[in-house]
């Protein structure tokens, strides 16, 4: 677990740092050669890094110390700080964290603030700091989870976490914000939260889903700093205007570096204010994609100046976390973790340096994932002996005719909502999914409290023509989540995730195409990243073959419930308004009015 005052020289480093600075003893380390990225100007520098134990020491003219324990040639690389992301659920890259360090350290990004929401719900406390812990390189910081579950009256979710070991949380040395919270929940409590974290000293993670005036202004005056869904120009310089940060999210669900990045003359005032997050990316992403050296390649390739983009995913999320005395830029004092980077514009580390210690060469990582995995995260998915296909049965009355309207929704800008009204056909007094039309049904399933309690909607977007896919990673509650165009399908796929241990699932005509096994808590793989990349990339694959459009259709599905995004959400409880947070009947009449967030569909 990284914990701020673990990471801080302890009295005899710091005298061994003044030493080794001033000349009296032989440094450790010595990264000689490179350009430097300076710490405190705009240039990159000719300089040396020189290290004592894990820390730096100073930086100096090349060559002006003779000699050192190690050396390490950084001629013609430049010198940097390594990347943080500054807001990740690391359930979402189905990785645990030490698997997710060896594929992200190797890039680059070794430090990461987590939001973990998903342990929270399937674990309480314990998983939280599961989610916290690994003997690898790779520092874990916390966003506190505000609430959970999410919202009570909405969802039972898995486990319950009472609002005093929130608050005592906040106050953890590991802790260096509370995570995000409910846009439209105006109570006492998350009041009473908001304030808390305020008091300790603690920024507060913002999830502004497209709101905008009296709706975004009401939601920034509880004190939230940061913003990870601007995804345009107009949403971003709105939020940095009210001086929030914003924290460019590049995941799995939509990439929003291409947006904001494309009118660099409008964003431009914005530059000072933006730091990188990955928020929810798979592995075959992350090993494919990358991490948060995506985003610099992103900016760059967009215009932005290298340097600047090197700052934004160091420094500037470091000050605004306040960790820039600990990481985030190359000063005496500081963790020594940095990176040679051959390439400003390819970025991708010939070396990556943590804590003093080399632990990347040439994208490969130098250590070993070790870290245990306990019992009791293992076997979560907790459903009925006996389960049948009319527990996605939606009757209509008696009187109904051969059609009848629902409350559907429909996917756009990766995992916003947009509500509508379909005409859907009656039999044997059913609703029927058209798959014609792509309006497929969805259900939410209680995997937590063993009575397979199951919500229904209606999703367009998916696009699939036969089958269904089925996830053990609703959000935030950690249910199931099956979407399909026949109940005997959707009750296949369930069954195979329970056989499987929670995970990802494709099925069709009665037959299972794919399986994406992730057994702890259902959420994560421990096995090595690159396997479970492998059946991530043929779980896709084998969607796409049923007429999925969605390149990333788990993880979009796992946003579908998703009850703080507009215009709808579905729990095992219901369907959702997430603007008015109340249940709806799936069946109209009673229109639910989009809340007016215009998008692209998906």
């Amino acid at each position: 677990m990284t914990r701020m005052s673990d990471l801080y020289p302890t009295e005899a480093e710091l005298g061994r740092l003044r030493a080794v600075a001033s000349g009296t003893e032989l440094p450790d380390l010595i990264v000689r050669g490179g350009l430097v990225q300076s710490p405190g100007t705009d240039e990159f520098l000719e300089r040396d890094v020189v290290i004592a134990g894990r820390h730096i020491a100073t930086l100096t003219p090349w060559n002006h110390f003779a000699a050192a324990t190690e050396e390490i040639d950084a001629t013609g690389q430049y010198v940097v700080p390594t990347f943080i992301d500054a807001h990740l659920h690391i359930e979402y890259t189905n990785l645990t964290p030490g698997e997710l360090a060896r594929v992200s350290v190797a890039r680059g990004t070794t430090t990461v603030l987590t939001d973990p929401n998903g342990a929270a719900n399937v674990w309480g406390p314990t998983g939280m700091d599961f989610l916290l812990s690994t003997e690898t390189p790779l520092h874990v910081f916390q966003q506190v989870s505000p609430t959970t579950p999410g919202a009570p009256a909405l969802e039972r979710g898995g486990a319950v976490i009472p609002e005093d070991v929130v608050r005592a949380r906040l106050l953890d040395d590991v802790t260096t914000n509370l995570g995000e919270s409910n846009p439209f929940d105006y109570g006492e409590a998350s009041t009473g939260r908001f304030r808390a974290a305020l008091a300790a000293g603690r920024r507060l993670t913002g999830h502004t889903a497209a709101q905008t005036h009296e709706s975004l202004w009401g939601y920034l005056a509880a004190g939230i700093g940061d913003d990870h869904n601007s995804a345009t120009v107009d949403e971003a310089l709105e939020r940095v205007r009210l001086g929030a940060m914003i924290t460019i999210m590049g995941s799995s669900l939509t990439d929003n570096t291409i947006p904001l990045f494309a009118d660099l003359e409008a964003i431009a005032p914005a530059f000072g204010s933006m730091c990188f997050c990955a928020d929810d990316k798979h592995v075959l992403d992350l090993a494919t994609e990358g991490h948060i050296d995506h985003h610099v390649r992103q900016a760059i390739r967009f215009g932005v100046e290298p340097g600047l983009a090197y700052r934004m995913a160091t420094a500037h999320a470091a000050k605004y976390y306040r960790l820039d005395q600990v990481l985030g830029l190359l000063a005496p004092s500081r963790l020594a973790d940095l990176q040679l980077i051959p390439d400003l514009a390819d970025v991708r580390p010939s070396v990556v340096i943590v804590a003093g210690g080399v632990a990347a060469r040439d994208g490969v990582a130098a250590f070993a994932n070790n870290d245990p995995v306990p019992d009791w995260a293992l076997d979560t998915v907790h459903l009925p002996e006996r389960l049948d296909p009319s527990m996605f049965a939606l009757p209509v009355p008696a009187d109904t005719g051969a059609t009848v309207r629902v409350r559907a929704m429909e996917m756009y800008r990766g995992y916003f909502k947009r509500a509508f009204e379909a005409q859907l056909k009656v039999v044997d007094g059913l609703v029927q999914a058209d798959t014609d039309d792509d309006v497929l049904k969805i259900a939410v399933v209680d995997r937590h409290h063993g009575d397979g309690q199951v919500g229904l909607g209606f999703v367009k977007g998916f696009g699939l023509s036969r089958g269904a896919i089925a996830i053990t990673m609703n959000c935030p509650n950690m249910n199931i989540a099956v979407v399909g165009g026949n109940d005997p399908d959707m009750l296949l796929a369930v069954e195979e995730l329970r056989r499987m241990g929670g995970g990802f699932v494709t099925v069709a005509d009665g037959e299972v195409l794919a399986r994406v096994p992730l057994p702890v808590g259902g959420m994560m793989s421990a096995a090595p990243f690159e396997e479970t990349a492998e059946a991530l990339r043929q779980g896709h694959a084998a969607t796409a073959a049923l007429g999925c459009t969605i390149p990333s259709p788990y993880i979009i599905l796992s946003f579908v419930g998703l009850y703080v995004v507009p215009d709808l959400g579905v729990t095992e409880l219901g369907l959702i308004d997430a603007l008015t947070q109340s249940f709806v009947d799936v069946l109209v009449p009673g229109p639910v009015d989009p809340c007016g967030h215009d998008g692209e569909q998906a």
